[in-house]
């Protein structure tokens, strides 16, 4: 281990977990209960609870947990000395490393640091290079000062006859090939030569939400290849997982209610500067189910500023896949932008007034999409009628809720003129096909046995070290459940010289672990119902246990022949009869 056992015991005590929770999802705290939405899997409504006091989350809907480390190690891509030594900076607590684990530097971070190195070449580059006066008019042309360029790190990539000047910058600072090819910063060419993955390109630096560097965008200037080029995918840089400007926007989208979703790096920078600091962009891909994910930890409402065609034809959303808000509780907008203009159009000509309008009149994306997809059919025509129903029920169809299909079935049998059972009967049937269609089967919720239940609650006894436990005699054999007896075994000498009442430091004990033990531990520990009498508990354990030991002796007995084997016949009989006394005791208490 990099730090020393006390260290990482002081960082855990000093971090408050639901602070931490805040940075990236939405808490909600009713008295003493704390719990938020997941950030680990869809969901609508708030599944992880909060252990404040002893700084464990547990949610009851994917079944992830852990501690604080646990926490930042699964929200920010760090191992657990990088999320111990995140912690330690946030609480001030200085900690004292093996000398060994000093010497190493994390792989991660020297991705990072290569990263921003790159940042501040390509900053300086723009502000200082003979080469960079092109960019430097573009920038100038949006309206882009020095001061801009600074609050956005924007940069220049060297072009022309040069082909490696980042890669000649990086090994003057001593940074490894290995490591500018794994950040995505240099690719070698057919020769084995190191050059520059970018050239010739505006520099628009990406950061993930810790404001960390992990990649660029690229705007070309002159010549051939894409307008844009982002980096490659890398350890650091995943843009199916990154938006632009997140780092930035996620406070304001909390307090505004709402994020801001446009085309690009320019429309971004063009509204945070005209005040609508709500405004991120994809990292040079469609929307998809993970960046909603993303934006949803800070606000239910996404609104789309994309121009009209791009948002009409579903091509700014991956997959096209209409059953988002219903799935993760979003309300899903789209703002109507004026023909042929983008936010950083608006902006640059002094009309962001026009941008806010747009925003608060947003529409929801169905109504947006279904508005569009009658404006393709002549409704004046039976068969341009018929035509309008069918595709436009189509996608109500991908609507869950059936109080929204009816809602937009009236919608659209208005709209065209039709009658609103007519336009129903099409929605069900796209309803009905698309049910048809393979899909995984849903599980159906498990019911807990008796005895299940009964060594859960003793489990949940045991963490909070109930007083009551005193005069119960509890042992590893009385749990029937494998993963129940490895959970006692797990947490009995935690509480073995604790006095009754006292609860047991968990955090240490149950943070770390996806599953087992730990994982089980964690769940019921966060489970808010008062805790049964664990005496009566025990008593009925026991009782099921020899029930259970007597029905597998009668078998036994069955299959023996007392002609044959006398002496084991009547040794298993003698043991029937007192576990059978036994029964006879424990219903008498």
């Amino acid at each position: 281990m990099a730090f020393h056992r006390d260290d990482i015991e002081r960082v855990r005590h000093a971090t408050n977990i639901v602070e931490l929770l805040e940075g990236v999802t939405t808490v909600k705290k009713r008295g003493r209960t704390v719990s938020a939405i997941c950030p680990f899997h869809q969901e609508k409504t708030p599944s992880l609870s909060i252990d404040v006091a002893q700084g464990l989350y547990h949610c009851f809907g994917c079944q992830a947990g852990g501690d604080v480390f646990k926490f930042v190690q699964e929200t920010q891509g760090l191992d657990f000395s990088e999320a111990v030594e995140q912690l330690a900076a946030r609480a001030g607590i200085a900690l004292q490393r093996d000398p060994e684990a000093l010497r190493r530097k994390g792989e991660r971070e020297g991705l990072i640091e290569a990263t921003r190195t790159a940042v501040d070449f390509y900053q300086h580059r723009l502000k200082t290079g003979q080469d960079a006066g092109g960019a430097r008019s573009y920038l100038r042309g949006r309206g882009y000062d020095v001061e801009v360029i600074d609050r956005f790190q924007l940069g220049y990539a060297p072009g022309g006859d040069v082909w490696d000047a980042l890669v000649t910058h990086l090994r003057a600072a001593g940074v490894s090939e290995k490591v500018m090819i794994e950040a995505g910063l240099a690719a070698r060419t057919g020769r084995g030569r190191l050059r520059d993955w970018f050239r010739g390109r505006i520099m628009f630096p990406i950061f993930d939400l810790r404001g960390e560097p992990v990649g660029f965008g690229a705007r070309i200037l002159e010549g051939d290849g894409p307008k844009y080029l982002n980096s490659p995918e890398t350890r650091i840089y995943q843009k199916a997982r990154l938006l632009y400007g997140l780092n930035w926007a996620k406070s304001d989208i909390t307090r505004a209610g709402y994020s801001l979703v446009v085309e690009g790096y320019t429309d971004v920078i063009g509204l945070h500067l005209a005040g609508l600091p709500q405004a991120v962009a994809t990292c040079g891909t469609a929307l998809g189910e993970e960046h909603f994910d993303l934006l949803r930890r800070f606000a239910e409402r996404v609104v789309l500023a994309f121009d009209a065609d791009q948002a009409g034809s579903g091509a700014a959303i991956r997959g096209d896949e209409l059953e988002i808000p219903v799935k993760l509780n979003l309300d899903l907008r789209v703002a109507v932008m004026p023909e042929g203009r983008d936010p950083a159009d608006l902006v640059r000509a002094g009309e962001a007034e026009v941008m806010r309008t747009a925003v608060a009149d947003s529409m929801p994306l169905l109504q947006f999409r279904l508005g569009r997809e009658l404006e393709r059919f002549d409704l004046s025509e039976p068969e341009g009628r018929a035509r309008a129903v069918r595709e436009t029920a189509r996608l109500i169809a991908r609507q869950q809720d059936d109080l929204v299909r009816r809602e937009y079935a009236r919608f659209v049998a208005r709209r065209v003129g039709t009658d609103f059972e007519a336009v129903m009967a099409e929605i069900r049937g796209g309803a009905s096909t698309r049910r048809s269609e393979p899909h995984a089967p849903e599980q159906e919720p498990r019911r807990r046995s008796g005895v299940e239940r009964a060594e859960r609650e003793l489990l949940r006894a045991l963490l909070a070290n109930d007083a009551r436990l005193a005069e119960a005699e509890v042992d590893a054999a009385i749990f029937m459940n494998g993963v129940f007896r490895d959970a006692y075994l797990l947490l009995a000498p935690a509480i073995a010289d604790l006095p009754p009442g006292e609860p047991p430091d968990l955090a240490a004990l149950i943070g770390e672990g996806d599953a087992g033990a730990p994982a089980l531990l964690r769940a019921l520990a966060l489970d808010a119902l008062p805790i049964s009498d664990p005496v009566a508990l025990v008593d009925r354990l026991a009782g099921w246990r020899i029930e259970r030991d007597i029905a597998e002796l009668r078998r036994v007995l069955d299959r023996t022949d007392p002609a044959e084997e006398p002496q084991t016949y009547s040794a298993m009989f003698e043991q029937l009869i007192a576990l059978e006394r036994k029964k006879r005791e424990l219903g008498d208490r």
